[in-house]
């Protein structure tokens, strides 16, 4: 399908708008572009007061104009306000009480989930546009995000994820004048034909069982009935709660993370030479060979050098094995939670110091998922292969999610 084109000015009308006027000043505050930005506000709030008035009883007419001082991204300009005589009218542009021109909040907000500081966006709104405004107003523009992540963590999900990653990103919050290491937990759900989807975010001091537990009955009173596989990253109790709750999902550890807890066993000079001699674990052909690659490496001299290696493994094996199951190219996908550890890559940028409250926590980290999540268009080139192997291994259960 062919692209819209934006529509173009005629060069004779930006020929006449120009006319007289410095070129080089057309950008700067109150000129050209405030000025048209001026005349096209009053010429669309006078086209609501026709509109208005067309509908209003016969003794309602306009009543001249009041002033008002709005906000812009580039300034302030003052608009005439047309009143009517019953004082009825309620511009939908710019409403009664409105101090700042639409598109002036959004620019507000990207600031803040790029992770400026409240002080940074009225610097930087000060130094870049000359305009004066107070932190509470910035204040009260990203707390009203909170109501929105409110909605958006409470909204209906679908009936049944084929795969679901969690994974957790540690954040430094205040907390009761303390500055406290907190986990934000993040659920990645992958629908049926590919497509990603957050889930939700909490935000937790300590985890445990209970907290998973809550988690995932949270997901089942927003609409979940099915998880087909659970990529976790092995936390304490994880497995235990997501079957208590849907009994039927599949539990994979995150075999990166088990990796990287390997290595945290061995010194700095030998982890490239471990690693290496770990990959005969994971890219094994089936469970049996999985396990016989690691009893292997378990008498092997690195294995008899680090012996709580193997022991880790042996732990999470019940969450292990799901893997095996799937061909090399679906394995990538489910070898790691790395579709959700480039968002955390994102986040930890956003993320210096410490944030001040949960709330505001909450509120940038929201934005920045959802930032991301709008850029998300295409699907993982294994999805194709990965559809056929889910219809076999989970046969209705996955064709419940293509049809949902």
């Amino acid at each position: 399908m062919a692209r819209r084109k934006a529509p173009r000015l005629p060069d004779a009308i930006l020929d006449q708008l120009l006319a007289g006027a410095d070129p080089k000043t057309a950008f700067e505050a109150d000129g050209l572009l405030d000025e048209l930005k001026k005349a096209l506000a009053e010429r669309a709030l006078n086209a609501e007061m026709d509109h208005h008035l067309a509908g209003e009883d016969a003794g309602n007419t306009r009543n001249g104009y009041g002033r008002k001082t709005v906000t812009t991204e580039t300034g302030r300009i003052e608009l005439a306000i047309p009143r009517d005589r019953q004082a009825t009218f309620d511009p939908q542009l710019i409403a009664r009480y409105q101090r700042r021109f639409p598109g002036f909040d959004d620019k507000i907000v990207s600031m803040y989930a790029r992770g400026m500081s409240t002080r940074e966006i009225v610097a930087h709104l000060r130094e870049l546009y000359g305009i004066e405004v107070s932190p509470d107003l910035i204040s009260a523009v990203t707390d009203a995000v909170l109501e929105e992540v409110a909605a958006w963590q409470a909204r209906p999900l679908q009936p049944v994820y084929p795969l679901v990653f969690f994974d957790a990103l540690r954040i430094k919050v205040r907390d009761e004048g303390v500055v406290r290491n907190k986990a934000v937990h993040i659920a990645l759900g992958v629908r049926a034909d590919g497509s990603k989807e957050i889930l939700g975010l909490w935000l937790e001091q300590n985890e445990g069982a209970k907290f998973w537990l809550r988690v995932m009955n949270e997901l089942r009173n927003r609409g979940v009935e099915d998880v087909l596989l659970a990529v976790v990253d092995g936390l304490k109790g994880f497995p235990d709660a997501i079957r208590a709750v849907f009994p039927e999902a599949l539990v994979q550890t995150c075999i990166v993370h088990l990796l990287r807890h390997s290595v945290d066993f061995v010194s700095y000079k030998d982890r490239k030479l471990v690693a290496a001699a770990l990959k005969d674990i994971y890219r094994a052909l089936d469970a049996a060979a999985g396990e016989a690659a690691l009893a292997a490496f378990e008498s092997s001299e690195w294995g008899r050098r680090y012996p709580a290696i193997a022991q880790s493994w042996r732990r999470a094996w019940g969450e292990v094995i799901p893997f095996y199951a799937f061909p090399g190219e679906v394995r990538r996908i489910l070898y790691t939670t790395n579709a959700i550890e480039a968002l955390n890559a994102t986040l930890r940028v956003r993320a210096r110091g410490h944030f001040p409250t949960d709330e505001a926590a909450l509120s940038l980290l929201y934005l920045v998922l959802n930032r991301s999540e709008n850029a998300w268009k295409m699907r993982p080139r294994e999805w194709v292969m990965a559809k056929a192997q889910f219809a076999v291994i989970f046969g209705e259960r996955f064709t419940r999610a293509m049809a949902a």
